[in-house]
């Protein structure tokens, strides 16, 4: 980092020199869930992980999962939105 870039110039320059930043973007994504879906969700979210693409999302209360699919379109773009690039393009809730 030289005294011209700030420091979200620094981060961003060495994670385009990552061999695979889709991982870190995918890290991110698991990251920020809870704070994506707020606290009752995350209480009831059992696992979650990244498969091809889609966000797989393990809960506990099948009522939460039916009514998360009619939220999935606007899940994925604030995730995606969260991550700053397409992570996402599926959420499969199981």
């Amino acid at each position: 980092m030289n005294n011209d870039q700030t420091m979200r110039e620094a981060i961003e320059a060495w994670i385009n020199q990552l061999k695979n930043k889709d991982q870190f973007y995918q890290g991110k994504v698991l990251a920020l869930w809870d704070n994506i879906v707020g606290p009752i969700i995350a209480r009831e979210t059992e696992h979650i992980f990244i498969r091809n693409k889609t966000l797989v999302v393990k809960l506990k209360s099948a009522a939460l999962k039916h009514e998360l699919e009619f939220a999935k379109k606007k899940l994925i773009k604030s995730i995606n939105k969260e991550a700053e690039r397409d992570i996402i393009n599926d959420i499969s809730f199981i």
